[in-house]
């Protein structure tokens, strides 16, 4: 379930109670009540998950799920016993479920810093805002302006700047975030249905871990459902985005406008040049190195040093721009003169 420092639990319903509010065709199971929703791997029995591609029907086999809901054709991929929900968009009928069901906790209630702060060495500069259940470890300093949502954790001898919003969060010891960072804001999710791309919830977590630094205008989004993950001593430098569920390892170095997408794993001690990008659900292995502009659209192994678009070992795309560049210069030459 969702973390309850950030997400209310609502009332659970039925299958038949939901499908009524949503649509879609119960198969079976209509009474059955739900709490919650999860994605199939991590589904418990009072959650609903959805399959929208049949080769993850391996993966529902398996899962614990109360309910499953799914296109028509894979009706079959919902194990005996589990309840079973069919849809021309499951994963829409999956995130309107999730909006019955679970809430984000709003930023309502307000609370004088001092509750907040483990002592009087934490520094609240003015205009800081700050919701309930919040906490900020010692020798902490906030800055101007700064939102902290209900909930938030701060760790200790932090450098909260300017502008900051923090949601969803929980940060570390001797972390720095420049002006206008934005931690926890809603990942990019979207479901296709007849009516058009509906939001998908962002039900996860940002977690940033000790050390860390993150430069001005900065995003890392929560998780979707898991958690997005910023790992110790990594340093993210100005216009970074980390996207939902993506887990950075330890002390990376990720240069300006450098974009990593949803789900990407990156090992411990990874280099990024400025303007780098990482196609989601990739694996960036420890110690590798992409260069400035390329473009990660494939797992690169550890250690390994990537260039280009698509990007491709270095000395791989060393030799191709050598063999470019004479080919021209020889079809260059065989031109008349003008």
């Amino acid at each position: 379930m969702p973390d309850p420092r950030f997400f209310q639990g609502l009332a659970p319903r039925s299958v038949g109670e939901l499908s009524g509010l949503i649509g879609g065709e119960v198969v079976r199971g209509g009474d059955r009540l739900i709490h919650g929703v999860a994605p199939v791997a991590g589904a418990g029995p009072v959650e609903v998950t959805f399959l929208s591609d049949r080769r993850l029907a391996p993966a529902l086999a398996e899962s614990r799920a109360g309910c499953a809901v799914v296109r028509p054709e894979a009706v079959e991929a919902v194990p005996p016993g589990m309840a079973a929900v069919v849809s021309r968009s499951p994963q829409a009928w999956w995130a309107a479920a999730a909006n019955l069901l679970v809430r984000p906790i709003a930023l309502d209630e307000l609370i004088d810093p001092r509750e907040a702060c483990e002592d009087d060495s934490v520094v609240v500069e003015p205009g800081v805002v700050i919701g309930a259940g919040a906490r900020i470890g010692r020798g902490t300093r906030v800055g101007a302006n700064t939102v902290i949502g209900p909930g938030v954790q701060i760790g200790r001898d932090c450098q909260i700047g300017p502008n900051v919003s923090l949601a969803f969060a929980l940060v570390g010891d001797a972390v720095k975030l420049s002006a206008g960072v934005r931690i926890g804001e809603a990942g990019f999710g979207a479901a296709a249905s007849d009516t058009g791309p509906v939001d998908v919830p962002q039900l996860g977590r940002a977690i940033i871990q000790d050390r860390v630094t993150i430069g001005a205008n900065s995003c890392v989004d929560r998780g979707a459902f898991d958690d997005t993950v910023v790992g110790e001593g990594t340093k993210i430098d100005n216009l970074v985005m980390v996207a939902h569920n993506a887990r950075i390892g330890r002390n990376c170095l990720m240069a300006a406008f450098t974009g990593v997408s949803g789900s990407v794993v990156v090992g411990d001690g990874v280099m990024f040049g400025g303007r780098a990008g990482v196609g989601d659900h990739i694996t960036i292995g420890a110690g590798a190195r992409i260069a400035a502009g390329g473009g990660v659209l494939q797992n690169v192994p550890a250690g390994e040093t990537w260039s280009g678009y698509p990007a491709k070992p270095l000395r791989q795309f060393l030799r191709e721009a050598v063999w470019l560049s004479k080919q021209a210069s020889v079809k260059g030459r065989g031109k008349p003169d003008e």
